[in-house]
């Protein structure tokens, strides 16, 4: 089933990050932080956690766009 931009938790948020290869740097506060290279440029991405609750759609959108990954290939 497609998740699209609803459903999407921190722990599988950051797996799949790790999966493409962005790598853990620091925590400030809530805020966990993750760098990687997409398209040959080094992107920082900021991922929030709150527990076990969903990431909210335009939060998700916002780490989609830091991330540098395409909304399709989030979908799988």
């Amino acid at each position: 089933m497609n998740k699209k931009v609803f459903n999407w938790t921190f722990s599988q948020i950051v797996k799949f990050l790790n999966k493409n290869g962005f790598v853990y740097t620091h925590v400030k506060g809530s805020h966990h932080y993750y760098v990687g290279k997409n398209n040959h440029e080094t992107r920082i991405v900021t991922v929030p956690f709150h527990g076990s609750k969903n990431i909210k759609p335009r939060t998700f959108k916002g780490i989609v766009s830091q991330s540098g990954i395409p909304l399709d290939k989030w979908n799988v």
